[in-house]
């Protein structure tokens, strides 16, 4: 067959419009609050390429694969770009239209870019997301078009959820809880850390299967650790056999369209010897102080400060590994950040009603000393007019989590 029969660029719409936990008015809302920023900045159209813009502005999640994906939007439409391999599944996900690329060349997604951003002068694409050589790429196929920077401006305005993502995101914390009971259920001595992590995931799976019409059921964890692998947060899980005694550190993460949650949770296994009890409530004063400290109007700057001065007393701040906590929404582990919203030091950001954000100290004592292992509580909190709603249920400290005895 010669090139020019084949087909470059087409519209593979199979199937209806599937199930959303979002509104059209939700997403209609998303998609012209850009176009506002957009009107106001002169950018005729945003080419957005990450997992997190894709999916918050039309409900879609691709699968990367080594390929690539994109959504135009522009002041009349809003388009993902797919590949030929994905079916219609994206446009049964995406809130507007969709086109396919096909394999048939491999500027065939440039061929999409260029379809839909014709007469565009000034193009927005996420400058934080792309590399040197695909920045490069998207120049070559729009020439004499300026590229500016949409990552932050879409990143400030995802910080602030709406009424629906909040109800999504307390339900996926209340999942994290169901996966949290499994977790410290199945926790006892003799038993593989793998295996713990299979009760939780397991337990969440079921329960996002159960609470929604139609969902998509990807990328929901567990990460359980045990002894000196508790030492970091993102530590993999392994085939280590959990001992009586041993520091255990509780982690599950559902995912559900998209977004991301988490409980996270220092337990033991059988009992607590004095010195890692010491530091384990020392850990949870922290925790509780800085839940205090979760108000609107508070700098993540500052909350990071008067806690730090928490571990300084007790000569623990050396061995605190990452900032107090981090904005929730769409992201995970592998893709997202909404980085102006963390409880770090260098970030004078002020917390604002709408905003979820997670209060997560920790610290790590190194191998050989007392108390050896990591420490850290993990709850998500809900920014109000006039405080915050703390969404996680699941209990934390020495009273609630000395697990696996009986």
């Amino acid at each position: 067959m010669l090139d020019d029969e084949m087909l470059h660029v087409t519209e593979w719409h199979n199937g209806e419009k599937d199930f959303s936990p979002f509104s059209d008015t939700e997403m209609a809302r998303r998609q012209n609050e850009l176009r506002v920023w957009m009107a106001g900045n002169n950018v005729d159209a945003a080419l957005f390429t990450s997992y997190h813009c894709i999916n918050y502005y039309s409900g879609w999640l691709y699968c990367y694969f080594g390929r690539k994906y994109g959504m135009v939007v522009d002041q009349k439409s809003a388009t993902t770009i797919s590949a030929g391999i994905d079916g219609g599944q994206p446009w049964r996900r995406t809130f507007g239209s969709n086109i396919t690329y096909t394999d048939w060349r491999r500027d065939n997604f440039y061929r999409a870019v260029q379809g839909l951003t014709k007469g565009a002068k000034r193009v927005g694409i996420e400058f934080d997301h792309v590399s040197l050589e695909y920045r490069q790429l998207i120049q070559d196929a729009l020439p004499g078009v300026e590229l500016v920077d949409i990552s932050q401006a879409s990143m400030w305005m995802r910080t602030i959820k709406s009424a629906e993502e909040i109800t999504l995101i307390k339900e996926g914390a209340r999942i994290c809880d169901v996966g949290g009971y499994a977790v410290a259920g199945a926790a006892q001595a003799g038993v593989p850390e793998h295996e713990v992590a299979i009760a939780g995931t397991n337990a969440m799976i079921r329960e996002i299967a159960k609470s929604f019409p139609f969902v998509e059921l990807m990328d929901t964890w567990t990460w359980f650790q045990s002894g000196i692998n508790t030492d970091g947060a993102h530590n993999p899980v392994t085939n280590r056999v959990v001992q009586s005694g041993d520091i255990l550190s509780l982690n599950t993460f559902p995912m559900i369209f998209g977004y991301y949650t988490a409980l996270e949770r220092t337990l033991f296994c059988d009992s607590v010897d004095d010195a890692s009890l010491d530091i384990w409530q020392k850990n949870v004063a922290v925790h509780e102080r800085g839940l205090e400290l979760m108000k609107p109007g508070a700098r993540c700057m500052d909350i990071a400060k008067e806690l730090n001065e928490m571990y300084r007393e007790w000569d623990l701040l050396k061995y605190r590994s990452f900032g107090y906590g981090h904005s929730f929404g769409v992201l995970s582990h592998y893709y997202g950040r909404e980085a102006g919203v963390e409880l770090r030091e260098d970030i004078d950001t002020e917390l604002k009603p709408g905003m979820v954000v997670s209060m997560e100290p920790m610290v790590m004592i190194p191998e050989g000393r007392p108390g050896a292992g990591g420490y850290r509580e993990h709850d998500i909190l809900v920014i109000g007019e006039d405080g915050a709603e703390n969404i996680t249920g699941f209990p934390f400290g020495p009273e609630h989590n000395i697990v696996g005895k009986g």
